[in-house]
C-alpha cells in the first residue's frame, strides 16, 4: 500500500513534479494525480478522445487553452454549449472580457450594460458587435448550404475565423467536429432564429449530428472522455459512448457532486451502471474548480507526452 508522503518545495520544481508528488498527498489531490495517468493511457492507446466543456470555461482563460489542444491534436471530438460558442467568437473580433468580484453591485453593473459571470464581465455592447459579426458568417454560411448539421455549421463558421486562439478556427483547421446539441440555448441561437426568419429555407439540423455521431464511433475502437463540468455537454458524449460499446476511459472534472442526481454531479461508478463506461473502464473524478485542476493535468500530460514523443503536432504551441 502506498504511503502518505510530505509535499516538499524545491527550487525550479515544474508543473510535472508537481503533480507526480500529488500522488502521495491526499484527497483530489491524488484524484488529480489518477486522472494524468488516465489521460496518458488514452494517447498511449490511440484512443478517440471526446473533450466536453461548457461555456464559463471559454467565458475564463481556459479558451486559449482548448485551442491549443486542438492545434495540438489533443481531442478528436469536442461538445459544448451554444454559449461557448458565441464566447469563442466574440474573443476572436477582439471584445475583452474583464475581471471584477463575486461580491460586485450588480445593480449598479446592470446599469453600466455590465453583465457578470462569476467575477467576470461581458459588457452588452461586446454582443452588438458579436450581433454584427454573426450576420456577416451566416450570410456566407447560407449561400453555400441551406440545411445544415450544427457541427458543419460551426465547422464553416470557423473557417472564417483568424484568430489562431479560436476554438473553433483550431477545430476546424484540424478537422475536428465541434458538437452542440443545445445550439438554441443563447445569444448565438436568437442569431440563428433572427436570420431564419428572413430566409425561412434556412435549417440548422441538430439530428443530422445525432446521426454523424453515432455512425462515427464503433464498438472496436476505444473511447475516452475528458468531461469539464457537466450538463448537455457531458450527457452528449456519454450517451454517444454508450451506444457504440462505452468508453474505456474517462475523466470527470467538476464542482459538482453527486447527492445533487444531477448529470454535472453523476460519477463514473453511476455512469457503469447505464454502460455508459464498461465495467473495467478506467476513471478518474476530481471535484474542484476546472480554472485551477485542468490546467495543472494537461501541463503534466502534456510534458510526459512530449518526453514519449506522443504529440502529433509537437510545434505547435510555440504557434499560439
Amino acid at each position: 500500500m502506498k504511503k502518505v508522503k510530505d509535499f516538499l518545495w524545491k527550487p525550479d520544481m515544474t508543473v510535472e513534479e508537481l503533480v507526480d508528488s500529488f500522488g502521495n498527498l491526499g484527497y483530489q489531490a491524488i484524484e488529480l494525480n489518477e486522472a494524468t495517468k488516465v489521460v496518458l493511457k488514452m494517447k498511449r492507446t490511440n484512443t478517440k478522445i471526446f473533450l466536453t466543456f461548457t461555456s464559463n470555461m471559454v467565458t475564463s482563460g481556459l479558451r486559449g487553452l482548448f485551442a491549443q489542444l486542438c492545434s495540438l491534436k489533443i481531442p478528436n471530438i469536442l461538445i459544448t454549449t451554444s454559449g461557448a460558442i458565441e464566447e469563442d467568437i466574440m474573443k476572436s473580433l477582439g471584445i475583452d472580457f474583464e475581471i471584477s468580484s463575486f461580491h460586485a453591485d450588480d445593480t449598479a453593473l446592470h446599469e453600466k450594460g455590465e453583465n457578470r459571470i462569476g467575477n467576470l464581465i461581458i459588457r452588452t455592447e461586446s454582443y452588438m458587435k458579436f450581433e454584427d459579426e454573426m450576420i456577416k458568417y451566416l450570410n456566407k454560411v447560407y449561400q453555400k448550404k441551406q440545411r445544415i448539421s450544427t457541427s458543419e455549421l460551426l465547422h464553416e463558421i470557423g473557417i472564417l475565423i483568424k484568430d489562431e486562439n479560436s476554438i473553433l478556427h483550431q477545430a476546424a483547421k484540424n478537422n475536428i467536429p465541434i458538437y452542440c446539441p443545445g445550439i438554441a440555448d443563447s445569444s448565438f441561437g436568437f442569431q440563428l432564429f433572427m436570420f431564419q426568419q428572413k430566409n425561412p429555407d434556412f435549417i440548422v439540423d441538430t439530428i443530422l449530428d445525432m446521426q454523424r455521431i453515432v455512425t462515427d464511433l464503433s464498438f472496436d475502437e476505444k473511447k475516452g472522455l475528458i468531461s469539464l463540468g457537466g450538463s448537455i455537454s457531458k450527457h452528449y458524449a456519454v450517451f454517444a459512448a454508450l451506444l457504440s460499446g462505452g468508453l474505456d476511459y474517462a475523466i470527470y472534472m467538476t464542482t459538482s457532486h453527486a447527492t445533487s442526481g444531477s448529470m454535472s454531479g453523476a460519477t463514473t461508478q453511476e455512469a457503469k451502471s447505464w454502460g455508459k463506461i464498461k465495467d473495467d473502464g478506467q476513471a478518474a473524478t476530481v471535484n474542484g474548480d476546472v480554472c485551477i485542476t485542468f490546467p495543472l493535468l494537461i501541463t503534466s500530460t502534456l510534458d510526459k507526452m512530449k518526453k514519449e514523443g506522443l504529440l502529433k503536432n509537437n510545434q505547435a504551441h510555440e504557434k499560439l
